[in-house]
This record gives C-alpha cells, sequence and structure tokens, in this order.
C-alpha cells in the first residue's frame, strides 16, 4: 500500500537536469490509473496541485513542482501543436520562436505525424505488440497505446518523461484496452539502466520491441553521449526489435532555423541541440534500416497524397531500424 509521503519523492540531479525520481516504492499490478511504483495519479494531483488530462484547461493551476516563470520544451511544443496544457511563458517563446521562423509549427506537426505512421508500421505490419516510447511528452490525439491498441489490443506500451506535469497527466496514456497494458515511469532519459529495470515489470524483453525516441535524443547536447545511451537501451532488446527516432535538423531552413533555436535556447528552457542528418543516421548504427532510410519526416512513408506530388521536407528527419 502506498504511503501519502513526501518524502518519497526525491530530488536527484543527472548530467545537470534536476528530475523528482520515484524510488524506493511497492508497485501494485497493473491497475488502472497507477503510474508504476505505487504511485496514483491522485497522489499525483495532490501532490502538484493541477488537473489531469480527463478536465483540460487552459490555464492549469502552478504548483511549486512546476515552475511556470521558464518556458519548458513539452509545453511549448503542446502549445505549437493546438494543445492547452502551456503557460502564458511558454506561449510568449513558441510565439518568439515562429516569429523568427515560421514553420516551426509543421516541424511540430510533421514530428508527430511521424510518429503515427511509425507506430501504425511497427504495430500493423511488422507485428510488434511492445514499445518503449521515451520522452513521451504531453499527451495529444494519438498516443503510442492507441495507435498501437487500435491495431493490436494486446499491445503493451511504457512512456518514460522526466516533467512533473506529464506525470500529472499520464491518466491520459494509461488508458489501456484489457487485453494489452499501460504503463509509466517517470525518470529520465540519461539513467537508462534505472528505465529498463522498471520498464521490464511491463514489457517482457525477450519479446522484440520497439523502442521509441522521439524528438528527445536533441536534448543530449554530447553526440557520443546520445549514442551512448541509444546503444545501453538497445542492448535490452532481442533480434527483432526496431528503433525509431526523429530530431530536427538545420539543413532546410539554414541559418534562420538556426539563429531561432538559439534563441530558443537562452530563454531559459533546457536546450535543444539540432543535427545534421548523418548524426541521426548515426544512432542506427548496426541496426539494418526500414526503407526509405532516415529522411525528413514527411518523406518517411507518407500517407496517400491528394496529389502527385511528395509532401515538402522538413528540419524533422527519422528513420526506423530493425535489430539483426
Amino acid at each position: 500500500m502506498f504511503a501519502d509521503d513526501q518524502s518519497a519523492f526525491r530530488p536527484a540531479s543527472s548530467g545537470g537536469i534536476i528530475l523528482m525520481r520515484i524510488v524506493d516504492l511497492q508497485r501494485p499490478a497493473h491497475a488502472k490509473g497507477g503510474l508504476g511504483y505505487g504511485v496514483t495519479v491522485e497522489y499525483a494531483q495532490r501532490r502538484y496541485s493541477l488537473v489531469t488530462d480527463d478536465s483540460p484547461a487552459p490555464h492549469p493551476k502552478p504548483s511549486d513542482a512546476i515552475d511556470t516563470t521558464v518556458p519548458h520544451s513539452a509545453r511549448i511544443w503542446n502549445y505549437w501543436l493546438g494543445g492547452k496544457d502551456n503557460y502564458a511563458v511558454d506561449r510568449a517563446a513558441g510565439d518568439k520562436y515562429r516569429q523568427a521562423f515560421p514553420g516551426v509549427d509543421e516541424i511540430a506537426r510533421a514530428s508527430r505525424h511521424f510518429l503515427t505512421r511509425t507506430i501504425r508500421y511497427l504495430a500493423g505490419e511488422v507485428g510488434i505488440r511492445q514499445f518503449l516510447d521515451i520522452g513521451t511528452g504531453l499527451p495529444t490525439v494519438d498516443n503510442t497505446h492507441e495507435i498501437a491498441q487500435r491495431l493490436a489490443p494486446e499491445s503493451r506500451i511504457v512512456y518514460v518523461d522526466n516533467d512533473p506535469l506529464v506525470l500529472v497527466h499520464a491518466r491520459a496514456l494509461l488508458d489501456s484496452t484489457p487485453e494489452g497494458a499501460s504503463d509509466y515511469i517517470h525518470a529520465d532519459l540519461r539513467e537508462p539502466d534505472e528505465i529498463l529495470d522498471a520498464a521490464a515489470k511491463t514489457l517482457d524483453f525477450s519479446l522484440p520491441t520497439a523502442l521509441i525516441l522521439s524528438g528527445i535524443l536533441g536534448h543530449v547536447h554530447d553526440t557520443d553521449e546520445a549514442r551512448s545511451i541509444v546503444k545501453r537501451l538497445l542492448r535490452a532488446l532481442p533480434s527483432g526489435g526496431y528503433l525509431s527516432i526523429n530530431d530536427g535538423t538545420s539543413v532546410i531552413g539554414g541559418e534562420v532555423y538556426e539563429q531561432a533555436q538559439q534563441g530558443y535556447n537562452k530563454s531559459g528552457a533546457v536546450p535543444y541541440n539540432l543535427r545534421t542528418p548523418e548524426e541521426i543516421a548515426s544512432f542506427f548504427e548496426g541496426l539494418e534500416l526500414v526503407e526509405p532510410g532516415v529522411v525528413s519526416c514527411p518523406l518517411w512513408r507518407p500517407d496517400r497524397q491528394s496529389s502527385d506530388d511528395p509532401p515538402a521536407a522538413v528540419d524533422a528527419f527519422g528513420g526506423v531500424g530493425r535489430k539483426l
């Protein structure tokens, strides 16, 4: 039984990022509404004084755990996608970025649509039934478990994020089918061993599993460190597992986009580093890339178009690779 004790949350520093790590708790069976490690949605609501995704509000109530004076990447992304789970400081930062580079909304949408198509491919064409989605962000339309379980109700999904606001909204990520499972881990990308240990309570890593890293690796400044994290996570996957990545580049927007990103990185939000398509492709080293390889997100297995013209490329590149 979980004790309502704030000492269960203790600050931990990882790679310069402060997070609240959920520790030393007994995790119940996969009960709907649980957050893993015995932390319930109701506790998170009390702890952070926010509403859940079941009752969206244009102006979420601030709390001591959520810094509303500094813009946050997940909330800015939510704003660009037309969501309501953001604050004035996030909207101001998002608008400033948009003024410097008007195409940023299109990049956000392209990244989200890429995720949708990759999950459809993995669950529908390849037959993957387990997903580890790290860097989940705030719930929106067509979350990973919703797409996968529409195609295969028995699919099992584990979400990972270190944002307290995502934790509070996790109810929307836990609405699993009875045949499948959906769980949430409050943890940092830079702690892959902790993530894998916790995810193993829901996922069977002896079975093919898809690792989803959507727009998250740019928050790791050093490319070698990012590669090391990806390799550690992939070691847990058996042959037949898959890796899906998409991240930002500047090969299309050029200097204008780079300057907009530099301005964002100085805003107080966690910096995001644009990489070349070649650097993004390097994360798939040792894997068999699914056609068409690492390309601009709208060009990766696009849905049928109303015209014969291919979709326009944007500065979000991604791909899917299979572990041999």
